[in-house]
């Protein structure tokens, strides 16, 4: 190898942190060609993860890892939610028990790349793309032992959780996690509030809210929710809640 790309290659590994992928797209705008990376990949100091993403030679990588090339080297939205970023936080200690699915969420137009798919992980990764709330609102940055992604803040998370139930989430389990955010900002459950597009989110999280008798419950300012008109079925053969007119599981009625 010249002294020249060997000059290069050094701080390239150096303050490539270990676990993370880095983007063949990203690279090239860094100043590395297709030539040089290939170069690098028939010496061993790096080795393809699939076509566009690269990974140290002989690091272990996991999803999160994925996810902090998408949102740092595409600016992506693609972020972890839902249970999987309550538990990360420590709200979801004991329902995680043998829980081995990682759960993320990026805006409507934004979508995982083919080498992201095709990667078998350290855990089963379900994606969903949705702009029920805005891509920024309610993320909060999680250090990892040698990167930082963003994920869901507690507030964002629960309502990607009830975002996804009944269907792909359980309803029981949603209030059970709710029960433990008992912390919650008011002013920032507020603010996706008000800019969730999800009448059902919205009735059913004040619904919920309000059963776990929450203090900070009370500091909000529900007249500012537009909580859309007409009855919601949430699940069938379920009970009737006249205030937020809805059919909920009768274990929660």
């Amino acid at each position: 190898m010249s002294l020249e790309n060997e000059k290069k290659l050094n701080p390239l590994i150096a303050d490539w942190p270990a676990g993370a992928i880095y983007l063949t797209s990203w690279l090239r705008k860094s100043g590395f060609s297709d030539q040089l990376l290939n170069r690098y990949k028939k010496s061993h100091w790096l080795t393809s993860v699939g076509p566009g993403a690269l990974k140290r030679y002989g690091d272990e990588v996991s999803y999160q890892g994925a996810v902090y090339a998408l949102q740092t080297q595409l600016d992506s939205s693609i972020h972890i939610g839902a249970k999987t970023a309550l538990a990360l936080q420590g709200k979801a200690h004991y329902l995680q028990l043998g829980n081995v699915t990682a759960t993320l969420f990026g805006g409507s137009d934004a979508k995982l790349p083919s080498w992201f798919n095709k990667t078998n992980w350290d855990v089963k990764t379900e994606y969903y793309s949705t702009s029920f709330l805005p891509p920024e609102l309610g993320l909060v940055d999680l250090e990892l032992k040698t990167f930082t992604v963003k994920i869901s803040s507690p507030a964002r998370a629960i309502m990607e959780c009830l975002y996804l139930a009944p269907a792909q989430q359980d309803l029981l389990e949603c209030y059970e996690l709710l029960e433990g955010l008992t912390n919650l900002r008011p002013e920032q459950v507020q603010a996706l509030l008000e800019a969730c597009t999800s009448v059902k989110v919205k009735r059913l999280f004040l619904f919920l809210a309000e059963k776990a008798k929450h203090g900070w419950f009370e500091y909000l300012d529900v007249s500012k929710v537009d909580l859309g008109t007409g009855k919601r079925s949430i699940v069938p053969n379920g009970l009737f809640h006249a205030k937020y007119q809805i059919t909920v599981p009768k274990e929660l009625a």
